[in-house]
């Protein structure tokens, strides 16, 4: 019922004229100019199994509409998704609202305010900078916008040259990434329970800028951040020692707040494209407290060239952590004593816990480098289009693989098939997570 009640109202909104919606466009005309209606939506299924823990890891039916409604400088944007069918085992069904805001549009100012998606940095795939945005890693789909989770804030944007604006960004309360850690099989003695977030409160916020320049021959931004990061570690909730050989652990989301300084740019030579991005993230107590990462810089380099009709991206992604310290493996010098085997339980849950945020931050070394190729060509008068992605970490020997054929069959028809594979070494994320989020995938969609 709520479906139809939203997309009934929309339609009387959207009542006059349709247009094709070009998502993140601002508003034409002025004050005086009639009013702009644009509208477009889709049904898709999808479907993404053969993992070796699910056979169908996700399985679902959804209906999108979207709409646009300028009026002289107003303007507003919306949309609503409704998607049923099965995740992970279990039923669901979803009703989304994706995006909702209200937006004002003038020659220097641009504002908006409600439910948006912000995505920084000109690296692709992997980007340091792009911290507004938190993520929803576990919806499995052929596209990888679909895992985006919208953030209510008050966006606005200042002109002051023709090449460059200035863009500020307020948060009133904290959204962190959805992870599903508890469908890894780290131990049968593992368990997650929820996280507690941050009260709804001004401390709790967060504030961001953006100086962005867009010249002829390059492009480039300065960024600063201060938050709560939608990427986060866990602590130890508590410790059953019931079996002191097999103690039960319970882990629960924790979050931290930072601080970033970030630049990018994208400069066009010849037939090449290169782009980098870096970002220098600040932390407190991260010597005490398991589930706030280290101070560390972050950066990516990326090539991009056109080649023999294959266009060819290729990135260094590396890491550097400030003040690195390893981790000290818990020893038992008296192993009969009974004291002694309950205090070194106690070492070795606090040092698996520290080791296991340390690879979800990748800060389990001084240093972390990977490399990542995606190639992708289009064919049949551009109704195909071919993808191959790869990704390789160097430090922890990790490894993604993910190749993709979309097809255009006609006007509003297209289909999407594909698979992901990922491994590493044991006890390394991505060896849990490849029973998991290992697969194959196939999308049918109709959009108008």
């Amino acid at each position: 019922m709520r479906i139809i009640l939203i997309s009934l109202s929309l339609c009387i909104l959207l009542r006059g004229g349709a247009q094709s919606l070009f998502e993140g466009a601002g508003p034409a005309g002025d004050e005086k100019s009639e009013r702009l209606v644009e509208w477009s939506g889709y049904v898709r299924g999808s479907a993404y199994g053969g993992s070796k823990q699910f056979d169908y890891t996700t399985l679902f039916g959804e209906a999108a509409l979207q709409g646009k409604l300028n009026k002289g400088k107003a303007w507003l944007f919306a949309d609503v998704r409704l998607r049923e069918g099965a995740q992970f085992g279990e039923r669901h069904s979803i009703l989304q609202l994706k995006e909702a805001y209200a937006g004002y549009q003038s020659a220097k100012l641009d504002l908006r305010l409600g439910n948006q998606i912000v995505a920084w940095g000109r690296s692709d795939a992997f980007s340091p900078a792009n911290c507004i945005t938190p993520n929803d890693y576990f919806l499995l789909t052929p596209e990888p916008d679909d895992q985006t989770l919208p953030n209510f804030l008050l966006r606005a944007k200042y002109r002051f040259l023709p090449a460059a604006e200035l863009e500020l960004i307020g948060i009133p309360f904290f959204r962190p990434s959805e992870y599903r850690y508890d469908l890894f099989n780290l131990a049968d003695n593992v368990r997650f329970a929820p996280g507690l977030l941050p009260e709804t409160a001004w401390k709790a916020g967060a504030v961001a800028a953006r100086l962005n320049f867009e010249l002829p021959r390059v492009g480039f931004s300065l960024a600063y951040f201060n938050g709560y990061d939608p990427f986060y570690g866990f602590t130890i909730q508590s410790v059953d020692m019931g079996q002191p050989f097999q103690p039960a652990i319970t882990y629960r989301p924790d979050y931290y707040r930072k601080q970033m300084i970030a630049a990018d740019f994208a400069l066009p030579l010849e037939k090449w494209i290169i782009r980098g991005e870096t970002a220098a993230k600040f932390t407190r107590d991260h010597a005490a407290q398991m589930h706030v990462p280290s101070p560390d810089l972050s950066w990516v380099l990326g090539l991009e060239r056109e080649l023999v009709g294959v266009h060819a991206v290729f990135q260094y992604i590396g890491k550097a952590v400030f003040d690195f310290q390893p981790l000290a493996i818990p020893q038992l010098p008296m192993p009969f004593d009974e004291a002694m085997l309950v205090l070194y339980a106690q070492d070795m849950i606090v040092y698996e816990s520290e080791s296991l945020n340390r690879k979800i931050f990748q800060q389990q070394k001084a240093g972390n480098h990977a490399l990542l190729l995606t190639l992708s060509r289009s064919f049949a008068h551009e109704t195909l289009r071919a993808e191959l992605s790869g990704y390789y970490n160097i430090s922890s020997e990790e490894y993604l693989f993910r190749p993709r054929i979309g097809w255009k069959i006609s006007d509003g028809l297209s289909a999407a098939i594909g698979a992901s594979v990922m491994g590493g070494p044991e006890q390394f994320l991505f060896h849990y997570t490849r029973d998991v989020m290992n697969g194959v995938f196939a999308e049918l969609r109709v959009g108008f």
